[in-house]
């Protein structure tokens, strides 16, 4: 029998963030599908240690003691990961982009958030990161790239960022499997991404993707003494100095930078270190940034702050495509009070487990004005802001434009 809505949402509720969990999930998940390709009377208990305990053992240690997937730069000739920004209909007066993160879970509402943004038809789509559970070519595959897979590739353009479950793998199916399917057309040429990372511009704006994935995931023993802090590699930060010209004093164009991991988090860990360094990149700790990042499976918008030595940034974490959406507060009222708005909207309970709205961001970029608005899975216009930058000082002004009452917290 095909599973219900329900039984594929269970599958990821109150997971963790172990290797070791994720890995038994996915074995578990191969194993329901092959009982399901077979007669009752092969399905015995040998199967199981055959097709799960057998498989978890190799893939987890693999995973755990495995060689890292070699880490993919931009050739020093070339192709350098900037991207000119194009619109894919003439007549359409703003270049748009469809964000999406934690998407690649293969639920009911992943497929429904991803028909909904081809009924958009966006320039640009772009993953925030998390393919579920470990990231595995057929996960990539179920997800992406099959014929019946639900990713809307936009016409100008569709990106992905890797998150930590891509890695849990070594990030062997994201390097080899995902980022030859992505691409960003340049007029009538068609380039394939190449790395974790990338900017996409025009005359007003700078959209930077980060790769905080790779260095997400430490190995056994060495990660309890030095815990993986999502820095940015040596090859990200001298592309972003010297091909990017982040610190280009200059340049004055808006900045919106794009990422897996949370510079700020009330509800877990938050990864201060990349934020550092694109502020020495800078130069300048008190130019603002628009920042959206993945990871937690909620909609939070988050007030203007600084994050330790990282730049001010406006962030926003989007991390509700796929995944089930939690909406607890966070516990303590000093995280709470971090907290601009918070979709905290039931729309299903399953169990003991209430579960807020999937959904998606759709910016649009028009002239000095970007727009920001962020829809749920039932096409309801949840909120919009913008902001307008000053190309003469880099400056942003902010407004919100509309908003649920609900949100508010």
């Amino acid at each position: 029998m095909p599973e219900t809505s329900e039984q594929k949402a269970e599958k990821y509720l109150d997971l963790g963030h172990s290797e070791a969990e994720n890995h038994a999930r996915a074995q578990q998940k191969q194993y329901e599908e092959h009982v399901e390709r077979t007669t009752v009377v092969t399905r015995v208990l040998s199967e199981f240690f055959k097709t799960n305990i057998i498989g978890f053992t190799y893939h987890y240690l693999r995973s755990r003691f495995g060689p890292r997937h070699p880490y993919q730069a931009y050739p020093r000739f070339g192709d350098s990961g900037v991207y000119r920004l194009q619109s894919s209909i003439p007549s359409r007066e703003a270049i748009t982009l469809a964000l999406m993160s934690d998407w690649g879970s293969d639920t009911d509402e992943s497929d429904a958030v991803a028909h909904l943004v081809a009924r958009y038809a966006p320039d640009y789509t772009i993953h925030l990161g998390d393919i579920y559970f470990v990231g595995t070519p057929k996960e990539v595959e179920e997800n992406f790239t099959a014929p019946h897979a639900s990713w809307y590739y936009g016409a100008s353009g569709s990106l992905a960022l890797a998150g930590n479950h891509e890695m849990y793998s070594n990030g062997d199916a994201y390097f080899q499997n995902l980022l030859p399917a992505m691409y960003v057309y340049q007029g009538e040429e068609r380039k394939t991404q190449q790395a974790g990372f990338f900017c996409l511009e025009n005359d007003h704006w700078r959209i930077i993707g980060l790769d905080t994935g790779y260095t997400s995931v430490g190995r056994p023993f060495m990660e309890v003494i030095s815990p993986p802090d999502c820095h940015l590699r040596k090859e990200q930060i001298e592309w972003l100095r010297d091909v990017v010209r982040i610190g280009d004093p200059n340049d004055k164009r808006g900045i919106v930078l794009m990422s897996h991991h949370p510079n700020i988090s009330s509800f877990r860990d938050d990864y201060f270190k990349p934020g550092e360094q694109i502020c020495e990149l800078l130069g300048e700790a008190d130019r603002p940034l628009v920042w959206f990042w993945g990871h937690d499976h909620r909609l939070v918008v988050y007030h203007l702050e600084q994050n330790r030595k990282g730049p001010k940034a406006f962030g926003r974490c989007i991390g509700h495509s796929g995944m089930p959406v939690e909406i607890k507060l966070p516990r303590t009222k000093q995280e709470q009070d971090r907290i601009l708005y918070y979709d905290r909207r039931i729309r299903k309970r399953i169990g003991r487990h209430s579960l807020g709205y999937n959904g998606f961001v759709m910016l649009h970029l028009k002239d000095n004005k970007l727009v920001a608005e962020y829809r749920d899975l039932d096409d309801n216009r949840v909120m919009e802001e913008e902001w307008l930058v000053d190309i003469q000082n880099g400056q942003l002004s902010w407004n919100v434009t509309h908003v649920l009452p609900e949100l508010a917290i």
